[in-house]
């Protein structure tokens, strides 16, 4: 069964502070594997969250399980420039995601 969740990622120890967002190493491969997962309705929202360290992906996943194996293999998993560092089930009340 189908249910949504909301992650939290972190930059991990591969991320350079000096360089902004589109600019960290494989920006474009991370980019296009955020984009594929949203095209496959994977994922529902994403992006940063300002003024923090952190970005917010609500995504639809049947378990925990799913959700660590589609993420591993974003670059930015494998590389280090982003950690998982929460996973929740969410119950989204009142309203939907479509």
């Amino acid at each position: 069964m189908e249910r949504i969740f909301a992650v939290l990622r972190s930059r991990g120890p591969a991320w350079d502070d000096s360089r902004p967002l589109e600019e960290q190493a494989d920006w474009p491969a991370h980019a296009a594997f955020m984009d594929a997962l949203f095209e496959s309705g994977f994922a529902a929202l994403v992006g940063p969250l300002e003024g923090t360290r952190d970005a917010l992906l609500v995504l639809r996943a049947s378990s925990r399980s799913e959700i660590d194996e589609r993420l591993a293999s974003d670059p930015w998993t494998s590389n280090g420039p982003l950690i998982t560092t929460q996973v929740s089930p969410w119950q989204l009340r009142p309203g939907t995601l479509r």
